[in-house]
């Protein structure tokens, strides 16, 4: 039987779930609060590598894998991390429609053992809109550390679905839990818990539930769709998925309208106002889920949690938060600067051995000389001037920052500077995909759909690229130790620690410009988010060296060469096209001159970051190449001979400050701009990225040059 590509399901007119499927197979839904291990499941289930990090909202879109068990074909569906399907922000609404109209045939919900009250209560909205159901209370190994004990028995008895006690990160477990699945359709709405509402709401929700009998068509369970038009009925969306699941519109049914009008108004006179009911429908689930977890969970240290709460103190401390964090900061550069060196070179090395034997080969093939030195000199040396200059430090700075992310601080810094983003008039969550930016800000403007709010990822988006990302350390590393650091055994230290101060005023910039835009062209108030602070793990380090390796390093790193390509063939033609006696890099250079020269720059500085658009890494070859009248772009002995030839062209410190100010505030790489492109849908938005940065780091340069003649 052929694969097929069918919709499962329709939500409104304008979204639908699809998915690949055969007749055969079956779909399982797999859902659970953020942070619970959810996608290490669906690794071990699938064989995908799907990302799983230690911080809430990873998880934005539906990922998809296959897997067999006991002779069936099922289609797992990784939904989004929520702690509610009650739909308050885009990850609720996303895991609430796909377990509704899905089409699927049951749900995996996977809990953390060490907080399974709070887990519960999703578990029994779940519940309330279809009993097929099994639950993965995961995570026992830091159960059993805790002194956490759960009897899986007695909570299947309460719950009335399948409960299995796994620990994900090994396995176990999971086999028990997946050959239950073939039953899974089996289980009877009878036979599973019922959250009892107080005794009005409940004769409410059981006229409006006898007036669905039979209308919905199975589209979804008479009861829970009564509640949710009590509690929402002005939910137009939830209203019209449903609708369109069951073939009629119900919002149009004047009888079952006008019930819930009655109902309401019933419950008003009796002292339910909308609030007041919200909170009894949402306080029932709660007690319940109380109840259920305090039969079955033992804690034998009620203070489980203290070690975490006591390392809080200190993390997450007003006063001492952020330099603790700034510290941090300091010494994953200093790795990265350090260790990067080493492999850079070798790199190169490589790369110009590979290239000679290339030109000798082309040179046997009777190639002409224009078309060698295109493809050598050009095409070529691009490549592997960006590939030796990007790889050797994303290599180190992905893994440790995917290391914070296992351990579980990178939700202490959104908590840290969540009040410093909130008094910007933006979303604390822009933290993490500033953060993100560091190692590449087209992988933060993608990071950014975990804001729920278009407004506050609109800002998130536009200055993403305040923050410099990989491509542009080993530049400002450059312009820091030649003209700042001094020499000496101290050096690296100093260059370092200026290097963070750059980077803070980065951020401190990426803070008044969230704060502009949200009280100009972006006007709103900041949204409130539920940020919730995991605990401390220990960091799975063959996982992150490969995932850090293969989803962030050698991903962001094919994007940079898929442009660097282009943008070689284009430099060279600039280099090597004569009009009279100058090239046309040399003329564009003089031309830019002048206005350049306002801003502490010159010429050939701003046509270097103009031709570095597909690739910040080659701007500084482009101004050798350049100041030394070469035809290919050209490296660099040591630091000290490029300084000697960076000052006989007049490079002074007021230069050196402004092209450090450029290199940070200019506009993004042709990368990041087609991202912002695809996550914006908007020339005028794209347009505002680029032409934003730019104008901050131009005003920039023109205080420091008038500064510096001073």
């Amino acid at each position: 039987m052929g694969l097929t590509a069918s919709s499962t399901g329709r939500y409104n007119d304008d979204v639908s779930f699809i998915i690949e499927r055969k007749e055969s197979d079956r779909v399982i839904a797999l859902a659970g609060n953020p942070n619970v291990g959810k996608s290490t499941v669906f690794n071990f289930l699938t064989g995908m590598n799907q990302h799983t990090g230690n911080w809430t909202g990873k998880t934005v879109q539906n990922a998809q894998g296959r897997f067999d068990c006991n002779g069936n074909s099922y289609i797992l569906v990784d939904i989004p991390g929520t702690y509610s399907i009650l739909a308050h922000s885009a990850e609720e609404e996303a895991a609430r429609d796909f377990i509704c109209f899905g089409g699927g045939d049951g749900t995996i919900v996977v809990c953390d053992a060490t907080c399974l009250e709070r887990n519960l209560n999703l578990v029994l909205q779940i519940i309330e809109i279809t009993p097929h159901v099994i639950v993965c209370v995961n995570l026992l190994d830091e159960a059993s550390k805790k002194h956490i004990s759960v009897d899986t028995e007695r909570l299947s008895e309460l719950l009335g679905v399948p409960v299995f006690g796994i620990t994900a990160r090994t396995g176990e477990g999971i086999e028990e839990m997946t050959s239950a699945l073939d039953k899974i359709s089996e289980i009877k709405r009878s036979d599973v818990i019922k959250c009892t509402y107080p005794e009005e709401i409940e004769a409410a929700v059981q006229k409006i539930s006898s007036a669905l009998t039979g209308r919905l068509n199975g589209a979804a369970d008479e009861r829970w769709t009564a509640i949710r038009l009590l509690d929402f009925g002005g939910d137009e969306k939830l209203v019209g998925g449903i609708s369109g699941a069951a073939g009629f519109d119900l919002s149009a049914d004047e009888a079952i309208s006008s019930l819930i009008s009655e109902e309401k108004s019933h419950l008003a006179e009796l002292g339910y106002d909308e609030t007041k009911l919200r909170d009894e429908i949402v306080t029932a689930v709660i007690r319940c889920a109380e109840r259920t977890a305090a039969e079955c969970v033992t804690f034998e240290k009620p203070d489980y949690y203290e070690r975490d709460r006591k390392i809080d103190r200190i993390l997450t401390h007003k006063i001492w938060g952020i330099p603790i964090m700034a510290a941090m900061l300091m010494v994953i550069f200093w790795i990265t600067i350090t260790g990067a060196n080493y492999p850079s070179e070798l790199l190169s090395r490589l790369f110009t051995a590979l290239g000679e034997k290339l030109h000798q080969g082309l040179t046997a093939l009777n190639a002409p000389q224009w078309l060698d030195s295109v493809i050598i000199d050009g095409i070529y040396r691009v490549l592997s001037w960006v590939t030796a200059v990007m790889l050797p430090p994303m290599a180190i700075f992905f893994p440790l920052f995917t290391l914070l992310e296992d351990l579980g601080y990178l939700p202490r810094v959104a908590f840290n500077l969540d009040r410093h983003f909130k008094k910007a008039g933006a979303c604390g969550k822009q933290s993490l995909t500033m953060a993100m930016g560091f190692g590449c800000n087209a992988a933060g403007v993608t990071g950014c759909r975990i804001i729920d709010s278009p407004r506050e990822r609109l800002i998130a988006i536009l200055t993403n690229n305040f923050v410099p990302c990989n491509g542009r350390f080993p530049a400002l590393i450059a312009i820091i130790t030649m003209f700042f650091a001094g020499s000496g055994r101290g050096q690296s230290f100093i260059a370092v620690l200026i290097l963070t101060a750059v980077i803070i005023f980065g951020v401190m910039l990426t803070l008044f410009i969230s704060g502009v835009l949200s009280r100009t062209v972006l006007k709103g108030m900041p949204s409130s988010f539920a940020l919730e602070l995991p605990p401390y793990r220990r960091p799975q380090i063959g996982q992150i060296i490969i995932r850090s390796v293969l989803d962030r390093t050698i991903f962001v790193l094919g994007r940079s060469v898929a442009v660097a390509a282009p943008a070689g063939l284009i430099i060279w033609l600039l280099a090597n096209i004569t009009v009279g006696d100058s090239t046309v890099l040399t003329i564009c250079s003089d031309f830019l001159d002048p206005f350049a020269s306002v801003f502490g720059l010159d010429g050939t500085i701003l046509m270097a970051f103009i031709l570095g658009f597909p690739a910040n890494e080659i701007v500084i070859p482009i101004m050798l190449m350049s100041y030394m009248a070469q035809g290919s772009l050209v490296g660099y002995e040591s630091l000290d001979s490029l300084k000697e030839i960076l000052v006989s062209n007049g490079w002074t410190a007021t230069t050196a400050v402004c092209t450090l100010i450029f290199m940070l505030c200019h506009f993004p790489c042709s990368t990041s701009v087609l991202t912002i492109k695809k996550e914006t849908g908007s020339l005028k938005w794209t347009a505002l990225a680029i032409a934003l940065p730019t104008a901050v780091g131009l005003i920039l340069c023109f205080i420091a040059a008038l500064i510096g003649r001073i």
